[in-house]
């Protein structure tokens, strides 16, 4: 049976990043759920929205979903320890007045809350935190019911504690916070676009301009025009650092069709014209760093699924020379595991692997001609199918994904597979292993067929043949002959790229 356990993710940050005043929303944090955080270690700043506030041991932040933030460690002092908890309130607690909106945690206008605790209350929530989280680890019995009791006793416990001054400070409704963030997201996809104004953004979202401007200021602390030439100016800045391009070729490419006002808007930023800026930074700057940097950013995309900017950062390290080998493994293969790996952990879900996924096929589609010129190939080859009588499929798509995300090249043979296809296919396309899975009791027999088939092929010996689904087992695997048996999909990528080694 599909698990479906209510969500949550705990966390143990150790914030040794130096905060700068010139840090940018797009180097903080957004998750999509509430967060506890509880800083039991030394001190910093907590970075909120375009608020810095000093944090230290005993603060207690609680942000709603959504809400970009980041802890940082302050020079000449001990960086931050900070154990987190994000949750789904409607999952936990459902439709109940239970969730973050209560115990005064939240009043209805508010997207943060903060406290800060006495050493007896400190050790009293990180208790209830440890609690949460063990309940959750080791599910015995009744543990959901025990992790929503846990929960419910932490933020009665905190929302006694919430410092009402400190609060109003960050009062922001969550739903201008939703519109300032559309907002946000499509200027960071559209900035190339010299036509993206605050009129078309405020048409897109539905709303007047007037309003969007208002709060955008109060949210951000610039107005609109600010952040967008704030936000043209490091991209180009990005550019200048990475690639080849002319300045104007950068110009044109961050949105700004005047070259004479792209020179004065990026002087007034950063102090210097872009041709000086290039011939410092490329005597500063070894090749090698400028590479990391773009691989790592490539990487970091692929983690956040930004399906739309993946395609110019993969092309702007090829624009600055970045091998294309070193582009797939370092950048869009490297971004893929590192969701698998967390997607294994369950830190992230489905929806988060989907997009991931997408954004690295884009990435792909632009590396691809080059890989064939370099004679760069896949590291192993797969085909996949869900058996004969059974048409789902979710399962086995997640599986291809996370296949295709460790270089390998994975043939989909869709669903209700005959057991003679999986062989055919196996035989005709030179794959090293066969992958079935099954949804249901009734159609697991087919996979011993699938044994059987390749046996009768004489392929035995040269394809390896995996197995898996919610109804099958390490036990049933052993009794067909199969080769392998994982009970998720970043296991079954894994182990498959194993197999083809």
């Amino acid at each position: 049976m599909k698990d479906i356990s209510p969500k949550i993710v705990q966390d143990t940050l150790i914030c040794n990043e130096i905060y700068s005043a010139d840090c940018s929303l797009k180097d903080l944090d957004t998750h999509d759920m509430p967060e506890v955080g509880i800083v039991t270690h030394g001190s910093g700043i907590h970075k909120i929205i375009n608020r810095s506030v000093p944090c230290k041991s005993g603060d207690i932040f609680i942000l709603n979903s959504g809400v970009p933030h980041k802890y940082f460690a302050n020079n000449d002092e001990d960086a931050p320890k900070v154990l987190t908890l994000r949750f789904d309130p409607e999952e936990w607690f459902g439709g109940s007045e239970s969730g973050m909106g209560c115990y005064g945690v939240f009043s209805e206008s508010s997207i943060v809350a903060y406290a800060m605790l006495n050493s007896k209350t400190k050790a009293e929530v990180i208790e209830l935190y440890k609690k949460t989280v063990i309940e959750f680890e080791e599910k015995q019995k009744e543990w959901q019911a025990a992790v929503r009791a846990n929960l419910t006793l932490l933020l009665i416990t905190v929302g006694r504690y919430i410092d009402r001054a400190v609060k109003t400070d960050f009062k922001v409704k969550p739903k201008e916070w939703i519109t300032v963030s559309s907002a946000i997201t499509y200027i960071e996809e559209n900035f190339g676009n010299p036509d993206m104004t605050l009129s078309t953004i405020a048409e897109s979202l539905f709303i007047s301009q007037s309003y969007l401007s208002r709060i955008f200021k109060k949210l951000m602390g610039v107005t609109f025009v600010e952040y967008v030439h704030k936000f043209r100016v490091e991209k180009s800045v990005e550019m200048l650092k990475n690639t080849k391009l002319s300045v104007d070729e950068i110009s044109l490419k961050c949105g700004i069709k005047d070259v004479a006002s792209f020179y004065n808007l990026f002087k007034k930023h950063m102090g210097i014209s872009p041709k000086q800026f290039r011939k410092t930074e490329n005597t500063s700057k070894t090749k090698g760093e400028i590479k990391m940097q773009s691989l790592k950013e490539i990487s970091e995309l692929v983690q956040k699924g930004r399906s739309k900017l993946i395609g110019a950062a993969v092309q702007t390290a090829i624009d600055s020379g970045a091998d294309p080998e070193e582009i797939l493994n370092e950048g869009l293969l490297d971004g893929m595991n590192i969701i698998g790996e967390k997607f294994k952990k369950n830190e992230v879900y489905v929806p988060e692997v989907l997009v991931a996924a997408k954004a690295m096929n884009i990435g792909m589609q632009i590396l691809k001609p080059l890989l064939v010129q370099v004679g760069v190939s896949a590291t192993g080859k797969v085909c996949i199918g869900t058996v004969q009588g059974d048409l789902h499929d979710i399962g086995k798509n997640l599986v291809k994904m996370m296949m295709e995300g460790k270089g390998l090249e994975v043939i989909d043979l869709g669903t209700d597979v005959a057991p003679e296809t999986f062989v055919t296919t196996a035989i005709e396309q030179n794959c090293q292993v066969i992958c079935c899975s099954a949804l249901l009791t009734t159609t697991m027999d087919v996979m011993a067929d699938v044994v059987k088939a390749a046996e009768a092929a004489g392929i035995r010996d040269k394809v390896k043949i995996m197995i898996g689904g919610a109804p099958v087992t390490e036990d049933y695997c052993n009794q067909i002959g199969a080769d392998k048996y994982t009970s998720d999909a970043a296991s079954a990528a894994d182990a498959a790229l194993e197999l083809c080694k």
